[in-house]
């Protein structure tokens, strides 16, 4: 079997433009489906330990779902991904005021990121994989942030079921630039993910208050039940008394990473589904990843003739640290003129 990769209309945005969906399916038949559409991952087809597909993603079928509340289900986000408190910063002693879209935050780029861009697509094929480039210019000022940002997002679809995002950006002025994607998997295709068993190699994590702003520097997960060093089911202590877990009704939190080297491109994150034998591997250059376990999510949010329940998706999102703009003590998020934004994640599936 051959790399193919197809498009087919996705829908009219509310300015009459005409979204795409793009079908990419690999050599051994695992396929993605990407729209330009705020570059979501609407579908993706993950073979279980027998070679039946499922689609372990959360998603739309549609762009009207997309445009409406979404919870940023598959996409590209941007300029910003994460929270920075109250959507205020101040980079070479000027302040930025920036969209407030999270209990008084600004979150994921604003109301209007890059989520609901659409964005300019060219697809490509390789002898291993085949691909989308997808590529944006935010204008100064758009949801708040300085400078005119040219950035391109990167899709690739390997043959050995991995699917690859590569993320660059330059800027004509001094910019925080954090972009990430914010894929919600179930590795069951089906049900909750309490049962999923979950890996992050991190020592520390970034406490938060109850605006989930992180608060003071990192902290040990050791003896906490944020310890996912060895593998542990994401509910095994998902709803223990514990300050932190309150904050956001269960895991919402950034990881500091165990990293062999600074932007090494490294093994993040592992979740294995043990009835289906499904295998998720989340690979990145990223100091950070967020671990989401779906709080949030409740039976008035349906799609793909699915309802999306309480805890029925996770999120691992690498990425720099949120408020990072507030905080000298993170690794810095600023891109200035005459240097390049460069990060590369990945999603390996396989099974056991």
């Amino acid at each position: 079997m051959q790399a193919t990769i197809t498009e087919s209309p996705f829908g009219t945005l509310p300015d009459g433009r005409q979204a795409t969906l793009y079908t990419l399916t690999n050599a051994n038949g695992m396929i993605a489906k990407i729209s330009n559409l705020g570059g979501v991952i609407a579908e993706l087809h993950v073979p279980d330990r027998d070679g039946v597909l499922a689609d372990v993603c959360h998603g739309f079928d549609n762009v009207t779902s997309y445009m409406g509340k979404s919870e940023y289900f598959g996409a590209l986000i941007g300029r910003y991904g994460n929270r920075i408190a109250n959507g205020r910063f101040t980079l070479d002693g000027v302040d930025y005021q920036l969209d407030v879209n999270n209990g008084g935050n600004h979150l994921h780029g604003g109301s209007d990121g890059f989520h609901r861009r659409l964005w300019a697509a060219e697809t490509f094929n390789t002898p291993k994989s085949v691909g989308l480039i997808l590529s944006y210019v935010s204008p100064d000022g758009e949801q708040g942030y300085p400078g005119t940002a040219e950035v391109t997002a990167i899709y690739e679809l390997r043959n050995d079921n991995e699917l690859r995002i590569a993320f660059h950006a330059i800027a004509d002025k001094a910019t925080p630039i954090n972009l990430t994607n914010h894929a919600y998997f179930n590795l069951a295709g089906k049900g909750d993910i309490l049962g999923h068993q979950l890996t992050i190699p991190a020592d520390r994590y970034t406490p938060v208050n109850a605006g989930l702003i992180p608060e003071g520097g990192p902290a040990p997960v050791e003896g906490t039940p944020f310890d996912f060093r060895a593998p542990q089911a994401i509910g095994h202590r998902i709803d223990q008394k514990d300050e932190q877990l309150g904050y956001g009704a269960g895991y919402d939190h950034n990881y500091v990473l165990n990293k062999k080297e600074q932007g090494g491109f490294e093994l993040s994150a592992r979740v294995v589904e043990p009835v289906s034998g499904r295998v998720l591997e989340v690979w990145s250059q990223e100091p950070g990843i967020q671990f989401y376990s779906g709080n949030f999510l409740n039976d008035e949010t349906q799609g793909k003739g699915r309802i999306y329940g309480y805890r029925s998706g996770f999120c691992l999102e690498p990425q720099h640290f949120p408020d990072s703009p507030n905080r000298p003590d993170f690794p810095s998020t600023v891109l200035r003129p005459n240097q390049e934004y460069s990060t590369v994640m990945a999603y390996r599936f396989h099974t056991v």
